[in-house]
C-alpha cells in the first residue's frame, strides 16, 4: 500500500513539473523576436496573370504578360478598402505607361530588379505607408501581335494540316 502512494505522489510531480516547464517554454517563444520577413509574419499573395498592352507609334505592338507574387502584412491587408489586386494591376498599367522606355521587345534591355522595385515603391506611395514589402515576379512573357498572329492561324488551320 505504501509504494502505491508512494508511486501516485511520484507520477503527480512529474506532470506538475511538465505542465510548469511547457508554460514556461511557451511564454519563452511569444516574448522571442519576430521572425524576417522571408521567414514567416507576411502573407504571400499571388495574382492572376495580367496582360497590358504595349502601346507603339500610335498602336498595340503587343502584350506583356506578366504574373506576380507580393508580400503584405496581413492586417494591412485586411483593413484595406479596396481589393489588392485592383490596387496591384492599376499599378502595374500606370508605371509600365508611365516609363516608355521599357521595351519588352528587346528581353535584354529589361531590368526586372527595377521593374519590381518600381510597382513596389508605386503601390506604397500611393497607399501613403509601406503596404507591399517586396513584389516577386513567377512570370514574365511579351508576345507582340506577329507572335499573335501565328498562334491564331496555326489554331485555325489545326496541328493535323
Amino acid at each position: 500500500m505504501f509504494k502505491f502512494l508512494l508511486a501516485a505522489v511520484w507520477i503527480s510531480a512529474a506532470t506538475l513539473a511538465a505542465v510548469f516547464y511547457s508554460f514556461q517554454a511557451s511564454q519563452a517563444r511569444s516574448n522571442a523576436a519576430p521572425p524576417p520577413p522571408f521567414f514567416g509574419g507576411l502573407d504571400y499573395v499571388r495574382t492572376n496573370v495580367m496582360s497590358v498592352p504595349v502601346v507603339k507609334e500610335g498602336g498595340v505592338g503587343g502584350y506583356f504578360l506578366v504574373r506576380l507574387v507580393y508580400t503584405v502584412e496581413p492586417e494591412r491587408l485586411k483593413a484595406l478598402s479596396i481589393p489588392t489586386d485592383v490596387l496591384l494591376i492599376d499599378q502595374l498599367h500606370s508605371y509600365l505607361y508611365g516609363n516608355p522606355q521599357i521595351d519588352f521587345s528587346a528581353k535584354e534591355s529589361v531590368d526586372l530588379d527595377a521593374l519590381r522595385n518600381g510597382i513596389r515603391d508605386s503601390i506604397n506611395a500611393r497607399v501613403g505607408e509601406q503596404l507591399i514589402h517586396e513584389v516577386l515576379v513567377e512570370q514574365v512573357d511579351y508576345l507582340s501581335k506577329a507572335d499573335i498572329r501565328d498562334n491564331a492561324i496555326r489554331r485555325r488551320i489545326g496541328p493535323d494540316s
